[in-house]
């Protein structure tokens, strides 16, 4: 098979490839690292390749699961796997070794995905770009490469957007599938908290906002994908609603229900949303319409949003203690200078600080907002939102290691105005899609996102797969030399 074959196609156009005969693992893992080999240096989003090792597995794989045996790749988020270290996008984490799979890694193999890399992150996975020291240098956006690719799933979105593979896997616990995903230009949507399992070790990340997914081409895939990674975990302390059907017969549910669409089009407390993110939601309420939805303003969820915020990085600022100090201990030693970027070692001694009635506060205010979205959609199917509130932003805006050097807390206030309608989400527990389906005139992607009831990721992928169809956005590939 050619690149040029392969990188035209989504996951289960190239599983159907081998289901038929027409390619094999091998053939396909060749395609993929030949294109990571040619455009991860202008990219950087790529960590840990195990290419030599993966072409050995794929060329004695046994096909199996929705997608028999495609390219896949990992984020580098701690995301347990015996054959990839990681770092988390940190010196401090730096050659993280595992003994174990995670839950969901073992599913995605069951799936039929071939893992031979990681993805780049952010220090920690605690921003909305990826531009870690640790990485050597930023992860660009594949589109504007004076931008950043997103975060903190960013080497993910790069990774698929570039066509290295058509799928990769990804994390959302602030915004981190949706927000690169928007910058990037493809599908990301974030599952309803507990619809899948963190185990065998973990129970939660970050209060139950943090959700694993994937980052897709395509909406069937995703609708693939999260069919095969779905299902409660004994012993797991969240669980999502059984879901209605599968996810893949959402998408190729072909009649059109009429659903009721309510746009938030401003931000709280009156966050400036860019003209090209207000038109991008205008455009896809057009497209609605043409569907035949109803599509009408809703107005704003009342939560006090500063105080979300804050408990947000009150969260944020308690995981990185926790997980600082266990390294720490691993290593026996104490923390030194360069250990952690700058608005991160600043977040530690924020979450030092931290009390357990702070932590308990934080975390009733993730829990009202959940109850403010309930209220808020009441009269509503799904909700429609700019996925950011800005155009994909330049480098070093939300670095960690900004030039203006902001402390934790600010950098949470900046990140809040970008990412406005995001991190609430993950506080809410609601399922949420970022969808492709603007770009201004420049060619870069403009993204709104989808916003459904708790444990209906099936009318969120079954309405994504309806624009997806009036609007497609697959044929748009970066250019690369």
């Amino acid at each position: 098979m050619q690149t040029t074959d392969y990188e035209r196609l989504d996951g289960l156009a190239l599983a159907d490839l081998l289901e038929r005969g027409e390619a094999t693992s091998a053939e396909l893992m060749d395609c993929a690292i030949a294109l990571a080999e040619a455009r991860n240096p202008t990219l950087n989003a790529i960590t840990y390749p195990r290419y030599d090792e993966s072409r050995r597995i794929a060329a004695d794989w046994t096909p199996r699961g929705p997608f028999r045996g495609i390219p896949f790749l990992l984020k580098d988020s701690g995301f347990a796997h015996q054959r990839f270290p990681s770092s988390i996008g940190s010196a401090l984490f730096n050659d993280t070794t595992y003994a174990y799979a995670a839950t969901v890694a073992n599913r995605f193999e069951a799936a039929g995905f071939i893992p031979f890399a990681r993805t780049t992150v952010p220090e920690l996975c605690m921003a909305g770009t990826t531009e870690a020291v640790r990485n050597g240098s930023a992860t660009l956006n594949p589109w504007d490469r004076t931008r950043s690719a997103g975060g903190s799933s960013g080497g993910a979105a790069a990774a698929v957007a570039a066509r290295i593979v058509p799928v990769a896997h990804g994390s959302d616990g602030g915004g981190s599938i949706r927000i690169p995903a928007a910058c990037c230009g493809v599908f990301g949507l974030k599952a309803s908290r507990g619809r899948v399992p963190m185990g065998p070790m973990r129970g939660e990340g970050w209060a139950g906002m943090s959700t694993d997914g994937v980052l897709s081409i395509s909406v069937r895939d995703t609708a693939a994908a999260l069919d095969s990674i779905d299902a409660y975990e004994p012993g797991a302390p969240y669980g999502s609603p059984p879901k209605p059907r599968s996810f893949i017969d959402a998408v190729r549910e072909q009649a059109v229900r009429p659903l009721r669409v309510g746009i938030l089009r401003n931000g709280w407390n009156g966050i400036t949303i860019a003209p090209e993110c207000d038109a991008a939601v205008t455009h896809t309420a057009t497209l609605l319409e043409r569907l035949g939805h109803k599509v009408f303003e809703a107005p704003l969820p009342v939560i006090d949003y500063d105080g979300f915020v804050h408990a947000h990085g009150s969260i944020l600022a308690s995981n990185i203690v926790v997980a600082v100090d266990a390294r720490l201990k691993l290593l026996g030693r104490a923390l030194r200078d360069g250990d952690l970027e700058p608005v991160i070692l600043d977040g530690y001694h924020v979450g030092k600080g931290l009390d357990a009635v702070a932590y308990i506060d934080a975390v009733s205010r993730l829990h009202a907002v959940g109850r403010a979205f309930a209220a808020a959609m009441a009269d509503v199917d799904v909700l429609l939102t700019p996925t950011l509130a800005q155009l994909p932003c330049k480098l070093d805006y939300l670095a960690l290691n900004t030039s203006d050097g902001l402390g934790f807390r600010d950098y949470r206030a900046r990140a809040a105005t970008y990412s406005t309608f995001l991190p609430v989400i993950n506080g809410a527990g609601l399922p949420a899609a970022s969808l492709p389906l603007s770009w201004t005139a420049n060619g870069l992607p403009v993204a709104t996102q989808l916003i459904g009831h708790f444990g209906r990721e099936d009318i969120v992928l079954e309405l994504s797969a309806q624009l997806e169809r009036l609007a497609p956005w697959a044929a748009r590939r970066p250019q690369f030399g």
